[in-house]
């Protein structure tokens, strides 16, 4: 009987447990927005994938774009094109036929094939007074790369079925060397994540927050750019329209990007995006291939245009900032209220760096971060390079966000986690669509507008540089608050200048001013909020503080004439009074701005709205350092992709053959200015020629991989100068006609060469430029390993010396013949190969020279050993004149080369430099010397002194609609919001809403949930039953004694007998 009862209560007892566990497990399972194979444990086999997004691009033979002035029929455009040749003879073109769902509008643009090779046609259709202007066509390349990180990620359901084998040029890769030799290395090769668990990225920024206020993207149209997407994909209830625009016959997307894209910013379920309510318009630009046009984008983006998009999603992007179509084109997209939002690239952590068009400054830039906010290596930096050499690059990018280790939607289900700045892009894009939807006024929201808010709430990531983060984090709530209380102004980015602070200001703070040295440029973005179009009224103010010293500096201002589209630019040049030549301290000031925009409610009167800016300025000045610390960087004669093919200094590199960092010591030079600054050096940038700067102010003068001509005013000049006193030291790189032919671009596609414009360097200008002292560098190409002065020293793809006075210094090598090896792919080792030159003028006063053969060991861009020991010990002879004894008692030292029977390198004949040549210009034959420029004159401003307070902290300051964001606050049931944390493996991120469940949206896990608890709750009432049944039927039947009353009462009130 005990035993049946004991039997019988442990199956209670269990059923219970059971039904206990379920309920726990399911209501866990039910806090996850996704299926359970999202958040299982990691395992084997499963690896986290790296998304690498890599674009190059070729002309087309015989393709133009013709832009018009305006948008015209097809009929007109033709008749256009017609008259303009028609009147020259020119009978051999054709329009090329594009057929897609933008040919029944008007258009801005024909593309046309003109078979003829002379370069009249062109000139004669821009002659046109409706055609604005005739640009080659160019064949877009995007390579995908997914590569395995070493965290181990959780098992999905869904597995990535393609493998992509892909370097950065893609259809660049072919040139004609061996695939022995021609092998990928460096920066590609080696990048590796930080560790970061994949995590649902809507929730971690809180989206569900304006979810639950009832918010979630409605009626917003949102543009993704992409690989197309699946018609009946389960993530994505809203597809409003998909269109193609490549030349294959389906709007699926073959390879998953897009569709990944899509699903970070809409994704209804599992996976969720942003805005799951927005109306998404697909639109396919890439084949499968991974290959676009030119042409498909300007056709895509005027039909984005006609369809009055909100927001544009691109996930690409480029170094090409100069392919003009494309660029304009999106002026007119944003000019049209388009918000763009684009990914800066995937090169970091290089600077310099930035992928167009992220780098525009009416485009939202955005990089990425890891969910532990530190910056992703894979993330480009800044500066933007447009400007250089005479100017300085912009701040960029504008925002960071989560791009590693990002959820998104399957090709065809399910989700996948993936990293990149591709991923980082539709996050804030997605972030924009659920933001317009949250603000009633829509006519307030803009491209100017909403990048004023999203820069304004960014949240700054501490010990990182604005180069890195740009303004800071991405922070959503705070930007749902500006945008809900903003008034049309205008606002600048950065919002102050202080080149006391470190290490955000970096490079600014890194150095700082005296009197004579070149200006300090800083490149300000105008955001105009009030219109798309504006204008500065009168001129900038510059207004010193007397308490703070403001007076000791002068600044002098280059401005945007017209702020369009919605921006412009402010250059400050900053530089140090006369009167501080000997004084250090702190100076202060600000510079006003009045921004007007025509009134859009007052068009018919003229009127016009105002908005004042003020920009605080902050430096630190010193006294004039003494010369023999002074270097100065020659930035004037070094020339980088666009627009030209400039191939990389090192020939090994086969993932990036060209030269677009920019060659600045902020850029691809960072980690060589870095260390010259920490060894007490004052390192200053030359952005014209070799006239405008008075010699007798530096010590050295250093060239490094100059690509440009020089003028024969610069050479004479030169000359007198190192007389005088002044150094030189010359960092070359290789220069071959035979190899330049051998690695020039060769399309199998469109059967285009791209043939280099120079070498690594400019061998044949710099020859010219030392011929004056007897001294030449020669065609051959050389590498190898090496020992000097007990350091470790790799020589990469560098020259040698062919010529050298005999009183000089020579060290040589024993290296190995890489140009042999890439002509006729031998192996050959060349002894005593004279590498390291160092030369004392004889003349009383006169300076000294140095040559060395390679830049590669002080370029950040594929250094494999620097030799920042060996620049050390050049600037100290160079400086000081004193040869250091590694040097001097090299075992390695021989005789001068004199030069006799070396030919010397010739230009390449039908080489296309002077086209991208600021100072070779076209000429019947060769091409000759432009006239030499007149120097840089800086107007300096007026100063209006005040005598007024400085603020203590100039970012702290600067609020963007004097909106104090700490009293503003989100309705009272979320006041006590728990922060924003990195999750734990498995822990839910949907902190606030039961079950995940978004509001007004039927959540299909609940639906799945209640037959199961209806099924478990039905099985424990059985069980109950079952047991209390079996319980009565097993008690045995007692009768009941007769007992007398009495004895019972006598019994129960016996007293108790106490224990011991």
């Amino acid at each position: 009987m005990d035993l049946k009862y004991c039997m019988n209560m442990k199956f209670a007892k269990f059923w219970l447990k059971l039904f206990v566990i379920l309920l726990i497990f399911k209501t866990h399972q039910s806090t996850k927005l996704g299926n359970s194979s999202l958040e299982s444990d990691p395992c084997e086999g499963c690896p986290h994938l790296t998304l690498k997004v890599e674009f190059s691009s070729t002309v087309v033979q015989h393709e133009y774009i013709v832009s018009f002035n305006g948008y015209y029929t097809a009929k007109a455009r033709n008749k256009f094109i017609s008259t303009a040749l028609k009147g020259r003879g020119i009978e051999d073109w054709s329009i090329v036929p594009r057929n897609n769902p933008a040919s029944d509008y008007p258009s801005d643009f024909e593309l046309i094939e003109i078979k003829t090779e002379q370069q009249d046609s062109l000139l004669t259709l821009e002659d046109h007074p409706n055609i604005k202007r005739v640009t080659p066509q160019r064949r877009v390349f995007r390579s995908l790369k997914f590569v395995e990180s070493d965290l181990p990620a959780p098992c999905n359901e869904t597995k990535w079925s393609q493998k992509w084998q892909s370097s950065r040029p893609l259809r660049r890769t072919s040139l004609s060397l061996s695939s022995g030799f021609w092998h990928a290395t460096g920066r590609h090769s080696s990048r590796r994540l930080l560790k970061a668990i994949p995590r649902q990225v809507a929730q971690t920024l809180q989206a569900d927050v304006l979810w639950q206020l009832g918010f979630s993207g409605a009626n917003v149209r949102v543009a993704v750019f992409d690989t197309g997407l699946s018609e009946k994909h389960p993530h994505f209830k809203n597809v409003k329209e998909r269109t193609n625009w490549t030349n294959e016959k389906t709007l699926d997307d073959g390879l998953g990007h897009g569709t990944f894209v899509a699903g970070v910013i809409a994704s209804m379920r599992e996976c969720q995006g942003f805005a799951p309510d927005s109306e998404l318009h697909i639109y396919r630009v890439f084949t499968n291939n991974q290959v676009s046009y030119t042409s498909w984008f300007l056709d895509a983006f005027n039909y984005a245009i006609l369809k009055r998009v909100d927001v544009l999603n691109l996930s690409i992007g480029g170094p090409d900032f100069m392919d003009h179509p494309f660029v304009d084109k999106v002026w007119e997209l944003t000019a049209n209220n388009v918000i763009m939002v684009s990914a800066i690239g995937n090169d970091g952590p290089l600077y310099g760096t930035l992928n167009n068009p992220a780098d525009q400054m009416d485009v939202i830039g955005v990089g990425g971060i890891d969910f532990e906010d530190n910056i992703a290596r894979f993330s480009s930096r800044g500066m933007t390079t447009w400007e250089l050499p005479g100017g300085y690059g912009r701040m960029k990018p504008d925002i960071v966000t989560y791009g590693s280790g990002v959820r998104g939607s399957g090709m065809k289900g399910g989700c996948r986690s993936l990293s990149g700045t591709s991923v980082a892009s539709p996050v804030v894009a997605g972030a924009v669509t659920l933001l317009v939807s949250t603000v009633q006024k829509r006519d307030m929201v803009n491209p100017a507008s909403m990048k004023q808010a999203l820069i304004a709430s960014a949240r700054r990531l501490p010990g990182v540089n604005m180069f890195e983060q740009g303004h800071g984090k991405l922070d959503l709530l705070r930007a749902f608050q500006i945008l809900n209380s903003y008034k049309p102004q205008a606002s600048l980015s950065p919002s102050y200048v202080d080149l006391t602070e470190c290490p955000y200001m970096w490079p600014y703070c890194s150095q700082p001013i005296y009197y004579g040295g070149m200006p300090t440029i800083v490149n300000i973005t105008i955001l105009n909020g009030m219109g798309v179009t504006g204008r500065i009224v009168d001129k900038p103010e510059w207004q010193p503080y007397l308490p703070h010293n403001g007076d000791n500096i002068e600044v002098a201002f280059s401005y945007s004439t017209v702020l369009w589209p919605w921006s412009g630019y402010l250059a400050l040049s900053i530089s140090v009074a006369k009167k501080a030549a000997s004084w250090e301290g702190i100076a202060q000031g600000h510079v006003m701005i009045t921004v007007a925009s025509p009134d859009e409610n007052e068009l018919k009167n003229g009127a016009e709205q105002f908005s004042t800016v003020k920009l605080p300025i902050k430096v630190k000045i010193i006294p004039a350092p003494p010369r023999n610390k002074r270097i100065l960087w020659d930035q004037f004669h070094n020339l980088r992709y666009p627009p030209g093919y400039f191939p990389r200094d090192n020939l090994r590199m086969k993932n990036d053959p060209l030269d677009w960092n920019g060659d600045h010591i902020h850029t691809n030079f960072r980690d060589m200015y870095q260390h010259l600054r920490s060894m007490g050096y004052f390192i200053e940038v030359l952005g014209a020629p070799f006239t405008c700067f008075d010699a007798s102010q530096y010590g050295t003068l250093l060239l490094v991989d100059s690509e440009e001509e020089f003028f024969p005013e610069e050479i004479s000049k030169l000359r007198r100068d190192v007389g005088n006193g002044l150094s030189l030291v010359v960092f070359s790189d290789w220069y071959n006609t035979s190899v330049m032919r051998k690695v020039k671009f060769y399309d199998e596609n469109t059967r285009q060469w791209w043939m280099p414009d120079t070498g690594g360097a400019n061998i044949p200008a710099l020859n010219d430029l030392l011929s004056v002292w007897s001294m030449s560098l020669s065609d051959g190409i050389y590498e190898g390993d090496f020992t000097m002065a007990n350091h470790e020293m790799y020589y990469a793809s560098g020259c040698s010396i062919s010529k050298f006075p005999e009183e000089g210094t020579v060290i040589s090598q024993t290296l190995k013949d890489q140009g042999l090896e890439v002509l006729k792919q031998e192996t050959s080792l060349v002894q005593n190969v004279p590498i390291l030159g160092l030369y004392q003028i004889p003349s009383d006063g006169g300076g000294r020279i140095v040559l060395y053969g390679d830049s590669n060991c002080l370029d950040d861009s594929h250094r494999q050993k620097d030799c920042f020991w060996l620049l050390d010990a050049l600037l100290q002879y160079t400086s000081y004149g004193v040869m250091p004894p590694s040097l001097s008692h090299s075992e390695n030292l021989q005789k001068p080369p004199s030069g006799t029977g070396i030919t010397h390198p010739e230009r390449m004949e039908g080489n296309h430099l002077h086209r991208y040549s600021k100072v070779l210009e076209a000429h019947l034959g060769d091409p000759k010397p432009r006239p030499l420029p007149n120097c840089p004159h800086l107007s300096w401003a007026k100063p209006v002194p005040l005598n007024e307070t400085a603020p203590s902290n100039l970012w702290k300051h600067q609020k963007l609609l004097s909106i104090d964001l700490d009293k503003m606050a989100l309705p009272n049931f979320r006041l006590n919001r728990p922060q924003v944390r990195p999750l734990s493996p498995g822990e839910s991120s949907a902190w606030d809403i039961p079950g995940g469940i978004m509001p007004g949206r039927y959540n299909q896990d609940v639906g799945q949930t209640i037959p199961v608890f209806a099924f478990l709750g039905a099985m424990v009432v059985l069980a109950f039953f079952v047991v209390q049944i079996n319980k009565a039927k097993s008690r045995p039947k007692r009768r009941k004694p007769r007992v007398k009353r009495p004895q019972l009462i006598q019994q129960f009130h016996q007293p108790k007998t106490p224990s011991v």
